[in-house]
């Protein structure tokens, strides 16, 4: 997430102050990035050494006040031109833990794999109620119309992001279920080499199928 680009679009609508972007943010993004004062006081430090944004005088309470330059604005229409890098994909901590419970002694993979989408369901579930009261605010014409739109938008994301999520623990389920099948060990039934004994190999999987899970999602999503 580009911090300093996000105060750069909200200081292109005027000059604003430290604690002010940090509540436009917020606003904008449904605090799922939430920011503290100290994180945006310090990017707009670095933004004013860059030469992307200058200080602009004081408001009547006496806050300095932060505007863009013609350079900051050059920047920031870059950036929306710009598709995001995905050559250094983020860290994400359900890969790295999938990736290290295989194998892992004493370790249920498909216990932790079924734990991690009941979560994902819930979420989805709540991303999804939130989604229609986005939607609600939007059609009632109520004020601040703009930053539902874009609340919306981040909604939209989260659930996509977790519809995904849970047909990737799916498909991770379903090809432990075929290397069982096919005669190899379990990654969930690995032991200790000196204590490894005979190995029991599942033949069905323990847990509900793609299809049953994506439908019962789908029953929750009435928006």
């Amino acid at each position: 997430m580009s911090i300093r680009h996000g105060l750069l679009a909200l200081l292109e609508r005027g000059p604003r102050y430290g604690s002010q972007l940090r509540t436009e943010f917020e606003s904008r993004t449904g605090s799922t990035w939430p920011l503290n004062v100290g994180q945006v006081y310090t990017t707009l430090a670095r933004l004013e050494r860059d030469g992307l944004v200058a200080p602009g005088g004081a408001d009547t309470a006496g806050h300095t006040l932060y505007a863009i330059t013609e350079t900051g604005r050059h920047e920031l229409h870059a950036w929306y031109e710009r598709p995001v890098d995905r050559a250094n994909p983020p860290r994400d901590e359900l890969a790295i833990k999938l990736a290290m419970a295989v194998g892992a002694p004493g370790v249920d993979i498909r216990a932790v794999i079924q734990s991690q989408r009941h979560a994902t369901v819930q979420a989805m579930q709540d991303y999804t109620r939130l989604k229609a009261q986005a939607l609600a605010a939007i059609e009632s014409g109520r004020s601040g119309e703009r930053d539902d739109i874009a609340w919306l938008l981040v909604l939209e994301q989260l659930i996509f992001q977790t519809e995904a999520e849970a047909r990737w623990l799916d498909h991770c389920e379903s090809r432990l279920v075929r290397l069982a099948a096919r005669g190899e060990r379990a990654p969930a039934e690995a032991e200790p080499p000196e204590a490894a004994g005979p190995t029991t190999v599942p033949t069905t999987p323990t847990t509900q199928t793609t299809d049953r899970s994506l439908a019962r999602t789908a029953r929750t999503r009435r928006v």
